[in-house]
């Protein structure tokens, strides 16, 4: 039975403000992906990892309080060394066989290099000389034809997404329908690029390939929220359509679902929350990736997308203006 509750949310009645607020968490992702196109070397809107740009990454782990401060340190003593260009970075973890012993891992990433080079000695004496028991846990290497590689694929798997879409929803519903989700993708994909973009420039945030598959994970799960709202509306227009305007259906249509959005967030939000506080630091940037994704999608499915639907229909059905005559 159709129930329509005049005192719940309208998000026809303030469009306006939802678009305000969609400008407000994009715009300054914006900003940072500009900045970063301009300013980094691959000219990308995020920091990419040696997935993307080739490289090698070395990681010790050592018991010492090695802080954010000694960085500078480790990577003045390397270019000492001989080491040109070499980005390090500190996590913090625990001990594998020790799991309530704190430790520290230090991550050093450079040009591409064989393990048990020259060069690979240089930087484990370098770190051994400051901290006697680290130990390399870990030695990653990307070739640059692997790497563009990696970025070509990724390319095609976002596009490969995105088309397949606009195919099923157009099929289901009407193109109105699939260009507005896509325009809902958008406007995730944005916001959870330009959080990362922001995070590389103020905390040195890189993203690799895991990335692409938080990305492509964010997009399928904005997709099954919209669609769930749009099926609603769909229904709602079959029984009600001559009864109630298209901008009051939209509202009940999201009230209906609005319960059921909200909770199945939720869970995923608190199962991605238990991830990224109690799992391991290499999977902390895909598992945020997923959370923004996850709060944003929500968002975009109620707010964002419902609202072009209506705006999209609103001015389809607006009486044409008389043409003027000479």
């Amino acid at each position: 039975m159709f129930n329509f509750n005049k005192n719940g949310i309208h998000v026809v009645k303030y469009r306006v403000l939802w678009m305000c607020l969609s400008a407000v968490l994009l715009l300054p992702g914006i900003v940072a992906m500009i900045y970063s196109m301009m300013n980094y070397p691959t000219h990308s809107p995020v920091k990419v990892g040696i997935d993307y740009t080739g490289g090698s990454i070395l990681q010790y782990e050592t018991s010492a309080n090695v802080d954010h401060k000694d960085v500078g340190t480790i990577q003045t003593n390397l270019t000492k060394a001989g080491v040109p260009s070499a980005y390090v970075q500190v996590l913090k973890g625990t001990s594998k066989d020790e799991k309530d012993n704190a430790t520290s891992m230090i991550s050093v990433r450079t040009k591409f290099i064989d393990e048990g080079s020259d060069m690979a000695d240089k930087i484990a004496g370098v770190i051994k000389k400051d901290y006697k028991d680290a130990q390399m846990i870990q030695f990653t290497s990307v070739g640059p034809t692997l790497s563009s590689e990696l970025f070509r694929m990724s390319f095609i798997a976002l596009l490969a997404a995105i088309i397949g879409i606009i195919a099923y929803i157009s099929f289901r519903f009407e193109f109105k329908y699939a260009v507005s989700a896509i325009l809902g993708l958008i406007h995730d994909v944005c916001f959870v690029m330009g959080a990362f973009s922001l995070l590389g420039l103020f905390f040195n945030v890189e993203v690799d390939g895991l990335f692409l598959t938080a990305m492509l994970t964010v997009i399928g799960y904005s997709v099954n929220d919209t669609i769930v709202v749009y099926d609603r509306i769909r229904e709602n227009l079959r029984y009600n359509g001559k009864k109630m305007s298209f901008g009051e259906i939209v509202d009940a249509s999201v009230q209906q679902t609005l319960t059921r959005s909200i909770n199945t967030s939720m869970t995923t939000f608190l199962a991605l929350a238990a991830l990224y506080f109690f799992g391991g630091v290499t999977t902390k940037d895909f598992v945020l990736a997923m959370m923004l994704g996850v709060l944003i999608g929500t968002y975009s499915s109620i707010f964002f997308c419902s609202m072009l639907i209506d705006f999209w229909t609103e001015r389809a059905n607006a009486p044409k203006k008389p043409a003027i005559a000479d």
